[in-house]
């Protein structure tokens, strides 16, 4: 278990106690907590959650400690915390419903397009479009989490570049497998 699977179970574990800050506030711990208190906590367990999105990528690419096991954790553990988030949001009613269905739904897709391709032999190297896609999803969540403005127009700039980034990797995952 190297240091950038630890990272990424540590994100796994980091979703549900994010996701509990948004959804259960009437907890007994919770009680006497301001609600812009809980926000503070959920922004703060998304922002270590992201940093260690960014560092188990990094170390494992730097100390090529890049395992079979990490390709499995890492995008578990993003699509955990995204699911989480968006889910809390919601369910705080900070997020569109439709929006929050188009990104779920394309980051399903995309990671069963994922398991088609590395059981064909097929490498679909993430493009600009997908690095972007996961900025702005992670802009436009600190956003809703924190009640700023404009923070729904950015989880809409999130929902079209997810789409696109979608589409552009279904399109080359089509173009090598068709070769």
């Amino acid at each position: 278990m190297n240091l950038p699977n630890q990272l990424a179970l540590f994100r796994i574990l980091l979703a549900p106690l994010m996701l509990l800050f948004f959804i259960e506030r009437d907890l007994p711990i919770f009680e006497g907590w301001h609600p812009t208190w809980l926000d503070y906590f959920a922004a703060l367990i998304f922002v270590i959650a992201s940093v260690t999105d960014f560092f188990d990528g990094f170390i494992a690419r730097r100390w090529n400690q890049m395992t079979k096991l990490g390709a499995i954790l890492d995008p578990l553990a993003d699509k955990m915390l995204v699911l989480a988030a968006f889910l809390g949001l919601m369910y705080l009613d900070r997020a569109d419903g439709w929006a929050v269905f188009l990104i779920l739904s394309r980051e399903f897709f995309i990671t069963g397009l994922r398991v088609v391709a590395v059981s064909e032999g097929i490498n679909v190297a993430a493009s600009f479009a997908g690095k972007a896609k996961t900025v702005i999803q992670m802009i436009a969540i600190g956003f809703l989490t924190m009640q700023w403005m404009f923070g729904d127009i950015l989880l809409w700039i999130a929902v079209a570049i997810t789409l696109y980034s979608g589409w552009e990797y279904t399109r080359d995952y089509f173009k090598v497998a068709n070769k």
